[in-house]
């Protein structure tokens, strides 16, 4: 994500970290993150959008860019929709920022 602009890129920092906010698109051919839509981090996954499957593939596609395990992101919103909200433990919005710029 080297020479994207992630200060319009929505984040807000909770008592556990900081929430981020994310454009799930499931059944692509490979996963990654694909830049930004508006405010939100677009994460594609090659994992259908049945019984969660997605979801945890976009967790851990977040976890792995951020250089955390998968058990520090967890999901909070969005659960049956493209646009989820992401729970990033022990991370500021600053840090989150940061290790995105470095990708």
């Amino acid at each position: 994500m080297a020479g994207l602009s992630l200060d319009n890129l929505e984040l807000k920092a909770t008592d556990g970290g900081t929430v981020i906010a994310v454009k799930v698109v499931p059944g692509a051919s490979r996963d990654r993150v694909a830049g930004l839509l508006g405010r939100r981090l677009k994460v594609t996954v090659s994992r259908p959008p049945e019984k969660g499957a997605a979801n945890r593939a976009a967790g851990r596609v977040l976890a792995r860019l951020l250089g955390l395990k998968a058990r520090d992101v967890e999901l909070v919103s969005g659960q049956t929709r493209p646009e989820k909200t992401f729970l990033i433990r022990t991370l500021t919005p600053e840090e989150v920022r940061r290790r995105l710029a470095k990708r």
